[in-house]
């Protein structure tokens, strides 16, 4: 298999991950077919050998030294170290052996040292965070003074650039130490445990005396997986491990010209996955010369609301329709159902902890080992809710740019956002909307159409208006004009008198500011992502959205005599025939009726409008807080890209 990736003139590679399921396999010493399940327990045989050396790797360099030696990128020669992270294990001699009496080759080793390496080198990141923290320990860890969030972040690598959210977390588990213990913690390594490895099996860092990976050319979809695998849990000789041929179906996503690599094997479920890992060519993303952009902001429920502006030659802004808002408002509820149930049961695994003092033959030793159990349940479960929600917000926000033939998507910046001044309840639930996942899956999903993803200042996306700068005054809704709120902008210009939803003004803001500052965009060093950092006021003066031009429907004459009673509108194909049974014929242009009753998301309030809360004692609509599942509450406006009248949201943003 070629595994050169030949580009042409503006294209870049991007390299992404699918996830397939080995259902079956050959031995090839013996012959026969290897059924999934044995399949998996000898992929987890070694993949309990690999674990079992990363953690004696981890633990026997889990301190400060070692981890600065590994970051530093030299070895004690001040030769630069490998980019593999087992090879760079090597090249510091620190090396692992499996335990006594079993034989494995050295590519199983590689892969213990490559996991191994991998976690060691993302430590430094927390390791440099911590000791900023630790050295501006603050007065009041509660609050901090600006002076002192000055101090932390300055004393941070990268704290300008860091969001306060971060900083806040480290502080309070800084402050759960000095609670628990009368003093501050030394670093990282001593306020956390060494972390837990996954079973897995990176393949990556083997090569072809370990596994190897070919595609069918008559069959793009089919590949061949060959690998070395025990026959036993504790193999104590070459010979008790032999080569296994397993074929793997892709799935569509995978072009059938990128080039494969070796994939990474989890056992999950007793089911064995692969994620194959894979190399296409893709339209390279530029930095500037953009005339069409979607902006894209955050809300509550909710969740993304974004429109596409056009940048003319003259200089002007107008806007490409009304926008649309992604809504997932039972979603949310669900989550953060699950979160409380997770809280309580954590609060009842911490009570019983307290209770056994870990005694094993503890009367409420049953009862705490189901109560862990079920937590992994649901962990797994909000965990599994988060990736298909961060899936489905970003593949509607990539739609939309695609929909409004737009080269830019603008967002804002996560820095800034905080929850606060909503309450605890709201609060809560904002810290835990899985943002940055949404983020990470648009940049994903834009690269492969060559769309540039862009972070914005978020500061005053909200607070000024659209079209002419203003401060906008926020009430409670449109039909409350009078009643102070956060949710519905009126402009109190004159000769402006702009209203709307709070989150389609702050869209229209992010994407005009990103329009007028895209000559500033630079790309991240660190995370090589496109970002604007500062705000220039003359830019920002330039940042204002011409309004459309309506027909003028002035009346110029006569109105025109209309009948009193018109001719019907004559039907271009008869109505079908009375059908058997209760249900009427069906009128020309009407739904069908042949349904007695309609499913229960159709009896709901599901259009975009924003209405005052009902203050009457009798019915009170809760909407998706009764939660129906993911596809009858996750609501994706369609796009509408022609002037239409402007649409209305139910709920907030934290601009």
């Amino acid at each position: 298999m070629n595994r050169k990736l030949p580009l042409s003139e503006g294209e870049t590679s991007r390299t992404a991950c699918a996830r397939a399921l080995l259902r079956t396999g050959v031995d090839e010493k013996s012959g026969e077919v290897v059924s999934a399940a044995v399949l998996a327990e000898r992929v987890g045989w070694c993949a309990d050998l690999v674990a079992g050396m990363v953690d004696a790797l981890i633990g026997g360099h889990w301190n400060r030294v070692d981890v600065d030696v590994l970051a530093s990128g030299q070895d004690a020669a001040g030769r630069r170290l490998p980019s593999n992270a087992w090879m760079a294990l090597r090249r510091l001699g620190w090396t692992v052996t499996p335990p006594a009496g079993v034989r494995v080759n050295d590519r199983v080793v590689r892969m213990a040292q490559e996991q191994a390496g991998r976690v060691l080198r993302s430590v430094k990141w927390r390791a440099d965070l911590t000791s900023g923290i630790l050295s501006a320990w603050p007065a009041d860890p509660r609050r901090r003074t600006p002076a002192e969030w000055e101090q932390v972040r300055a004393s941070i690598p990268g704290g300008q650039d860091l969001p306060s959210s971060v900083i806040k977390g480290r502080t309070r588990q800084a402050a759960a130490f000095l609670h628990a213990n009368g003093r501050l913690p030394v670093d990282v390594f001593e306020l956390e445990n060494s972390p837990r490895v996954s079973r897995m099996l990176l393949l990556a860092a083997c090569d072809r005396q370990q596994a190897t990976i070919e595609r069918n050319d008559a069959h793009p979809t089919k590949v061949l997986l060959r690998l070395q695998l025990p026959t036993r849990a504790d193999p104590r000789g070459y010979g008790d491990w032999t080569w296994v041929a397993c074929p793997i179906s892709l799935p569509p996503t995978v072009p059938a010209g990128a080039v494969l690599h070796l994939p990474t094997l989890r056992v999950t479920g007793g089911k064995l996955h692969a994620d194959m890992a894979y190399t296409h060519p893709v339209p390279a993303a530029r930095r500037t010369g953009h005339t069409i952009a979607l902006g894209v902001d955050w809300g509550l429920n909710t969740l993304l609301s974004a429109g596409a502006l056009r940048l003319h030659q003259d200089g002007r802004i107008t806007a490409l329709g009304a926008g649309g808002q992604f809504r997932a408002a039972g979603v949310l509820a669900k989550q953060h159902r699950l979160r409380r149930l997770s809280e309580r049961l954590h609060a009842k695994a911490d009570h019983y902890q307290r209770l056994t003092a870990g005694d094993q033959q503890h009367n409420l030793a049953g009862k705490h080992a189901a109560l862990r159990d079920e937590i992994r349940h649901v962990s797994a479960r909000r965990q599994n809710l988060n990736d298909a929600l961060a899936w489905a917000a970003a593949r509607w926000a990539v739609d939309q740019a695609i929909a409004a033939a737009a080269t830019v998507i603008y967002l804002e910046d996560l820095r800034s956002m905080e929850a606060r001044g909503m309450g605890a309840t709201l609060n809560t639930r904002l810290s835990q909307q899985v943002r940055g996942k949404i983020v990470d899956r648009i940049r994903h999903l834009a690269a492969e159409h060559g769309v540039a993803v862009v972070t914005v200042p978020a500061r005053n996306t909200s607070k000024h208006c659209p079209q002419c700068l203003t401060p906008l005054q926020h009430r409670k809704a449109p039909d409350q004009p009078t009643v102070a709120g956060w949710k519905w902008a009126i402009c109190p210009h004159q000769s402006c008198r702009w209203q709307g939803d709070r989150d389609q003004g702050a869209w229209r803001r992010i994407a005009a500011r990103g329009l007028t500052h895209q000559a500033k965009t630079v790309t991240d060093k660190t995370s090589g992502h496109m970002v604007i950092r500062t705000v220039v006021d003359t830019l920002e003066a330039a940042a204002v959205i011409t309004p459309t031009s309506r027909n003028d429907r002035s009346k110029t004459g006569p109105t025109r005599h209309k009948p009193p009673r018109p001719t019907p509108r004559r039907r271009r194909a008869p109505s079908p025939t009375r059908p058997h049974g209760l249900a009427g014929k069906r009128p020309e242009g009407h739904a069908p009726t042949d349904r007695k009753r309609l499913p229960r998301a159709a009896h709901r309030h599901q259009s975009v409008n924003t209405i005052s809360t009902p203050t009457t004692a009798g019915h009170r609509p809760r909407g998706a807080a009764l939660g129906a599942g993911f596809h009858l509450h996750a609501h994706a406006s369609p796009p509408r890209w022609e002037t239409i009248p402007e649409t209305y949201s139910g709920l907030g943003s934290l601009s």
